[in-house]
């Protein structure tokens, strides 16, 4: 933003040089997240050696100063301890993100003063920059409109550039700097439509397109979200990793949407948090270890934490589906009052029995059938095997995103008959559902594709594949080089359980992030030897596409093979093209 970046120099913390304290960059908040569900600022501080009570101490003294002085007394601030640090946040108006940027600095700025015991600068005088930026970057035409559609009970999206009311076919968008009047804006023509969020560590994206493929069914014009595109029916309004809240606001304002099926990632929660408040329903599929150490989410209880922001995305009265086999989010689920809809695998599951005793919706398989309590009776939706992406019932992790999604649909008002028409049509093809466990023929041979990449996720797709019938199996593996030795000495082990004959161990060139080409592999064929792997079963290959093709020629007919592939998707799957 260029009309304020001349205040960054005065405001520039200096805070860098206390011993033991790395300060991370400070970011707007522009919706719910982590640490609560107002717009704001937040920044990252991490330290050794340090009473964590004692930072933020000193927090609710500075900030509590800053805000004060900027005659945001109505503002509040908060603080989340971690190991190693603290979150540190302020709020804001919606206009004024960017300046709480730089009070939030502020405040930072004689924290760190105190924690030197060195002269600080001048309060006043910084206090003065800050509301130089706040002059200039006021909207009143924005709190006024916020004000209006609040009033009206309908949702208002803010970004830098636009500004909407209501979603979908009852939308309406404006460029930030030519906003309407409240009394010019036709407000009868404006409303919500049911949105629903799905995350969780794994199954978030299969979950986001069978909810998609469900309203699609019920004749209503549907759209998602994901990593790798936002689409409205059929038409790509754009490809790349939309699971932040751009991408949320990009589909929420498309005139012809009538539901919206958003995935949110971990990064997009922490980074900015979620575009509305006015969600219908959400969904916490699982939480397992994965992309740690990031904004101080260095646990899985902490990034179950982190997961668990969606339900501060729910108007009142909104359904929160969640995973009653995951012993992670049920423990985060005693920490929320939202009204849960569990689902589990097992009718007798104890979260189950006690949300039936309570006349409360919730999801489950009976005598292989997919089941839906409504609160006073049950019904059965589907049989499992008539779920093509359960491969009959081998592949449990998706019966969950069934039932996931079930949930969500039936959150949405969305007919029970949508929902059968919706789970029996979606194939685990590449069209449908790609990159996760699309099944080829090749040679008499079944070749499975997944873009599974850590434990968790890697352990379900080899536990439904190992109980296929085989000649021999073949698996290719590859890893990032962020990941720590022990993580891929951990990935490598889960994945022979699926027991194969021959493992290749590829490259990833695009993803060294550090490490030295062969490093990755040289930890793949160790982790093989010390399972039993002879040097004979464990090859080589330069690059996915190579590794793949090498697997390919080896295949002769009843065997299976299993290609995890993170790099180079497009093309491996063009191997199986015709």
């Amino acid at each position: 933003m260029d009309r304020i970046e001349e205040f960054e120099t005065a405001l520039t913390i200096e805070s860098a040089t206390v011993d033991h304290i790395q300060v991370g960059d400070a970011r707007r908040l522009t919706g719910p997240g982590l640490l609560w569900d107002r717009p704001g600022a937040v920044m990252d501080v991490f330290f050794t050696e340090i009473d964590a009570t004692q930072v933020t101490a000193l927090w609710e003294n500075h900030a509590r100063r800053v805000l004060d002085a900027l005659s945001w007394q109505d503002q509040d601030l908060t603080h989340r301890i971690f190991t190693g640090g603290v979150n540190l946040a302020i709020s804001a108006p919606m206009d004024q993100l960017y300046s709480s940027i730089f009070a939030a600095q502020t405040a930072w700025h004689f924290c760190a003063a105190d924690l030197l015991a060195s002269e600080p600068g001048d309060f006043d005088q910084m206090v003065a920059d800050v509301k130089g930026v706040m002059e200039k970057e006021a909207n009143p035409a924005l709190i006024a409109l916020i004000a209006a559609a609040q009033a009206r009970g309908v949702d208002i999206l803010c970004d830098d550039d636009d500004v909407s009311i209501g979603h979908g076919t009852g939308s309406q968008t404006w460029p930030v700097d030519a906003l309407p009047a409240s009394d010019e804006v036709d407000w009868s023509a404006l409303h919500d439509i049911p949105v629903a969020f799905i995350t969780g560590t794994n199954g978030k994206t299969t979950t986001t397109r069978l909810l998609e493929a469900i309203a699609r069914a019920s004749g209503k014009v549907a759209g998602l979200t994901s990593t790798e595109f936002v689409r409205v029916g059929d038409d790509i309004l754009d490809r790349g990793d939309y699971s932040g809240p751009g991408g949320g606001r990009m589909l929420l304002r498309d005139k012809r949407l009538e539901v919206a099926c958003l995935e949110v990632a971990r990064g997009g929660i922490l980074r900015r948090g979620l575009p509305t408040r006015a969600a219908t329903a959400a969904a916490v599929t699982n939480v397992a270890n994965d992309h740690l150490g990031q904004y101080g989410v260095n646990t899985v209880p902490e990034l179950a934490q982190a997961k668990f922001a969606v339900h501060r995305t729910l108007a009142e009265g909104g359904v929160l589906a969640l995973n009653a086999d995951d012993p992670y989010v049920r423990t985060e689920a005693e920490k929320t009052s939202a009204n849960i809809w569990w689902f589990s695998l097992d009718a007798q599951n104890g979260l189950i029995r006690q949300a039936r005793d309570a006349g409360k919706c919730c999801a489950y398989v009976r005598h292989d059938d997919i089941v839906f309590f409504d609160g006073a009776a049950e019904q059965v939706v589907i049989a499992v095997s008539d779920v093509p992406l359960t491969m009959g019932g081998a592949a449990k992790y998706n019966i969950l995103n069934a039932l996931a999604a079930l949930c969500l649909a039936l959150a949405l008002d969305l007919p029970v008959q949508a929902v059968r028409d919706g789970l029996a049509g979606f194939k685990p093809d590449a069209k449908d559902n790609p990159g996760r466990c699309n099944e080829f023929e090749y040679n008499g041979a079944r070749v499975f594709v997944d873009f599974a990449h850590n434990p968790h996720s890697i352990s379900a797709v080899c536990d439904a594949l190992s109980s296929l019938p085989a000649k021999r199996r073949f698996i290719m593996l590859s890893h990032a080089g962020d990941r720590s030795d022990q993580d891929i000495r951990d990935v490598t082990a889960t994945a022979l359980n699926f027991q194969p004959d021959v493992v290749v161990a590829t490259e990833l060139e695009g993803y060294l992030r550090g490490r030295e080409l062969g490093e990755i592999s040289d930890l793949i064929e160790r982790t093989a030897s010390e399972h039993g792997y002879g040097t004979e079963q464990v090859l080589r290959a330069a690059s996915p596409t190579q590794a793949a093709s090498m697997i390919l020629e080896l295949l002769e007919p009843g065997d299976i093979a299993l290609l995890l592939v993170l790099s180079d998707r497009d093309a491996v799957l063009a191997m199986f093209d015709g």
